[in-house]
């Protein structure tokens, strides 16, 4: 009789703690969710369904205001990280091996291997000297604090895009003596765009849902949408609340499902 091939799903108690493990983090969303069609000012009794904290949300001048800053920040970081991960990733897939390449790549993802809270000091120290010299205290800071944490998150998508890219069709580009730059923007980038497009939605959802760095970095009347939320937890929980968390959550899942989308592609 011929073995059965080993699976996980056969080991004892799998389906059960799979099955609460799921229930533990998405129930709590579900009832987030729920409670945000609350007709009532009460966050914890029911008391029929109404749009009404929607249409109150929507309204808010101040959630308008920190909504736009955080689109803009996101937007600026999700550009910028995702052109240097580009050219990180082409000078560390289209060259001979050299010594330290192993480092270089250590260095790129470092964001991903730390706790965040060690980068935001690091990143508070930093700009808390540049901010001393030159007396800017303007919203760039935290542009480029955003940028240089969501580098490592373009920068996968686009290095595994082109280490499973055919090297061949670049080397035929240069013997019929297309230069490098011609090379790339008629071989290498209608290739790699999937990759790119994956890497600058990672880097945008990123940028959009940080709240530690943006905490630590940003000055005065600079508040993004998480830490306006955060904040506003803070004094006391509305059902407002649960409406911008909803939204936030359904953007969030659309462009992880977009993300999704393009890596099949990408994949296909």
């Amino acid at each position: 009789m011929a073995e059965r091939a080993f699976s996980v799903r056969r080991m004892p108690g799998f389906s059960p703690i799979a099955i609460l493990c799921f229930v533990a983090l998405y129930a709590p969303l579900l009832i987030l969710v729920v409670y945000s069609f609350n007709a009532g000012g009460s966050v914890g009794a029911w008391q029929g369904f109404s749009m009404q904290w929607y249409v109150t949300a929507w309204q808010n001048q101040a959630v308008q205001e920190v909504t736009w800053r955080s689109i803009e920040i996101a937007v600026i970081a999700m550009v910028v990280s995702t052109i240097v991960a580009t050219m990180a990733a082409l000078a560390t897939t289209r060259t001979a091996p050299f010594r330290g390449m192993g480092l270089i790549d250590v260095m790129i993802n470092q964001p991903l291997m730390v706790p965040e809270i060690v980068t935001a000091v690091a990143l508070l120290i930093f700009f808390a000297l540049i901010k001393l010299a030159t007396g800017y205290y303007g919203l760039g800071y935290l542009c480029l604090a955003h940028a240089a944490f969501c580098i490592p998150f373009a920068y996968m998508p686009i290095r595994a895009r082109l280490e499973s890219m055919d090297l061949s069709l670049e080397t035929a580009a240069a013997d019929l003596y297309a230069t490098p730059w011609m090379a790339f923007r008629r071989v290498t980038l209608p290739q790699l765009w999937p990759g790119i497009l994956a890497g600058a939605m990672l880097a945008f959802v990123t940028s959009l849902d940080d709240v530690i760095i943006t905490e630590f970095i940003k000055s005065g009347g600079q508040d993004t949408l998480p830490t306006y939320m955060l904040g506003q937890m803070r004094r006391a929980v509305s059902p407002e609340l649960y409406a911008i968390a909803t939204i936030f959550f359904l953007v969030s899942v659309l462009i992880v499902t977009l993300f999704f989308l393009v890596s099949r592609k990408r994949d296909g």
